[in-house]
């Protein structure tokens, strides 16, 4: 399965030789002043099938003292993927074309979600991050 993304003006591509995995939208105040939004959406990918196609060189990037981080675009500010250490750790759902076949499994850290946020009933969450193999 191959599957593509890009940033909102376009110059910067990626592909997914493979399927995502372990979707979820993160709540915390850090990932609402990351994404500018209620939430995250993020998917795990492995590092050995993500290619960029174009655009590699407008990417910029945050990254905290703990290893973790953003890329984004320096053109449009899109945030196109997670990384660790370097290295793609996974993708924001928000950039990815088409249907990528996964949905959200869970929404973690919603004990600090916003006061403006309601949660819609029947999702899995987590007061804070899930416990491992969850």
């Amino acid at each position: 399965m191959k599957i593509t993304g890009e940033c909102f003006c376009g110059d910067i591509k990626y592909e997914v030789n493979g399927a995502l995995r372990d979707a979820r939208s993160c709540h915390c105040s850090r990932c609402r002043k990351a994404f500018s939004a209620q939430a995250s959406a993020y998917a795990l990918v492995d590092a050995e099938t993500f290619t960029w196609l174009s655009g590699k060189g407008l990417l910029t990037s945050y990254v905290g003292s703990h290893g973790f981080g953003l890329q984004f675009c320096s053109q449009c500010g899109s945030t196109l993927c997670g990384i660790y250490n370097d290295v793609i750790h996974g993708v924001t759902l928000g950039c990815v074309n088409d249907d990528p076949k996964i949905e959200l499994g869970r929404h973690i850290y919603v004990g600090s979600k916003a006061s403006w946020e309601v949660m819609p009933e029947g999702v899995t969450q987590f007061l804070e991050g899930a416990p491992e193999n969850t």
